[in-house]
């Protein structure tokens, strides 16, 4: 089994030993990084949790997470910022951008480890959830297979990850670049009418549950019932 490995960002040294040390003694692998410069010269694809000082020096807590979100080979990594108590600003900042939680400065190392522990549980849930499905759509991203009403529907692998998006995220509009990223990974330029066009493909294929694939304009596409 492998060990789980958590980055702490903190230009405070010893605010990093206190939390590299209680860490480990749950059983993960802590690494430091006392900036956000240094830790972006770090392979961060290896982590499985970031706990990230908002303020910091050159770079901030905030930029870093943005260009985290920005990369798709990071975007995935589940963020805490760890925020000064007064900084409320930057939490709801912080928060849009994405991070899953913020411990407010001065903590205790037991709520680290409480909140620790529920991010990783929450992202090892969604990673464990092989089929998604709402009433009779089916997907199932083991077999990557797609049945409505028990019958098999023939998706692109395009229309198949576009599918798993709006099933793990209901409610959610997702812009056009937030879909960029996460299902046209590999491709350098894709045109907006490309996505539209998938998008429109995708909501003919799925039936009548083609009506819950809703754009909002000037806004995104999400699947809203």
């Amino acid at each position: 089994m492998n060990m789980v490995k958590i980055l702490v960002v903190d230009d405070e040294e010893s605010l990093c030993e206190i939390l590299q040390f209680n860490l480990e003694l749950e059983g993960y692998e802590v690494d430091v990084a006392y900036s956000a410069e240094q830790a972006l010269t770090l392979s961060l694809e290896k982590y499985s949790l970031i706990l990230l000082d908002i303020m910091m020096g050159a770079i901030s807590g905030t930029k870093m997470a943005q260009l985290l979100k920005q990369n798709p080979k990071w975007t995935n990594i589940p963020i805490i910022f760890i925020t000064a108590k007064d900084a409320e600003d930057d939490t709801v900042l912080g928060l849009n951008l994405g991070a899953d939680d913020y411990i407010s400065k001065p903590f205790s190392i037991r709520e680290v480890v409480a909140r620790v522990k529920s991010v990783l549980r929450r992202t090892k849930s969604n990673e464990d959830e092989d089929v998604l499905s709402f009433e009779s759509l089916i997907i199932d991203k083991g077999r990557k297979t797609c049945t409505l009403d028990g019958t098999e529907v023939s998706l692109t692998k395009t229309e198949f990850e576009l599918m798993i998006l709006f099933l793990q995220n209901p409610g959610r509009i997702f812009t056009r670049d937030e879909i960029l990223k996460r299902v046209w990974t590999d491709e350098v330029i894709v045109l907006d009418r490309t996505i539209d066009v998938n998008i429109t493909r995708l909501r003919k294929k799925v039936g009548h549950y083609g009506k819950y694939i809703v754009t909002r304009l000037g806004y995104g596409y999400g699947f809203v019932v």
